[in-house]
């Protein structure tokens, strides 16, 4: 079941919206702002976000950034902002596709099923990573050779994983993984590394797979 994952500060677009999207079977879940919206699609990863660019605490085109600093997921604008420059703005941000308001939600939901059409068939070859002599498989959450990890190991692995060669700051890691309060505990990050490193690189404390970029973040090199 596609997990949809709507952002929006009127109670009645999330109204509208959640129940279209519950009938046709997708799985939903609402945020009513950008700092919402961030919190649920860490905790929850959603496999596509509709978001509004006007909201009341972060603005929208910041929770796109924010998002593509660890993540894939498919983003359809759906705002009241119809000038060029802001559909600009918004797909050079990351955004998939911009559905301006008033809207028609036969033609919406037409969007969303032709965006998970397009990223289904990507999802499927990003499934299965190399990760020296192990296999990631990111959508089963398994790896070969039993190695296991615990859910916060997952998720920083996953964010690496998924930006193969893309350095990742400390401050978006943290901030997807703990929370925006957390941005000076690189603590963790190191603790968290550490573990990931003694359960997939072949020599821990040389790692060629999970590089550390001091001061900066993180790296994954396939």
């Amino acid at each position: 079941m596609t997990r949809v994952l709507v952002v929006d500060d009127e109670p009645q677009i999330l109204r509208a919206l959640r129940i279209n999207l519950l009938a046709r079977h997708f799985e939903v879940a609402v945020a009513d702002g950008g700092g919402a919206a961030l919190r649920e699609a860490a905790e929850w990863h959603p496999d596509l976000v509709v978001l509004d660019l006007g909201l009341p605490d972060i603005d929208g085109i910041d929770v796109i950034h924010g998002l593509r600093g660890w993540t894939t997921v498919p983003i359809i604008v759906l705002s009241g902002r119809a000038g060029n420059q802001d559909k600009v703005e918004a797909l050079d941000a990351g955004a998939d596709d911009y559905v301006t308001k008033p809207f028609n939600i036969d033609e919406l939901l037409a969007r969303i099923r032709a965006v998970t059409r397009r990223t289904t068939a990507h999802e499927a070859e990003l499934a299965h990573v190399q990760l020296g002599t192990h296999v990631v498989d990111l959508a089963a959450k398994t790896i070969s050779g039993g190695v296991r990890l615990t859910p916060t190991e997952w998720h920083l692995l996953e964010i690496l994983l998924r930006n193969p060669g893309k350095l990742i700051s400390q401050r978006q890691l943290l901030t997807e993984v703990w929370g925006a309060a957390y941005t000076r505990e690189t603590h963790y990050l190191r603790q968290y590394m550490a573990q990931i490193r003694r359960k997939l690189e072949p020599d821990p404390g040389r790692p060629v797979h999970l590089l550390t970029e001091p001061g900066m973040g993180y790296r994954f090199q396939p």
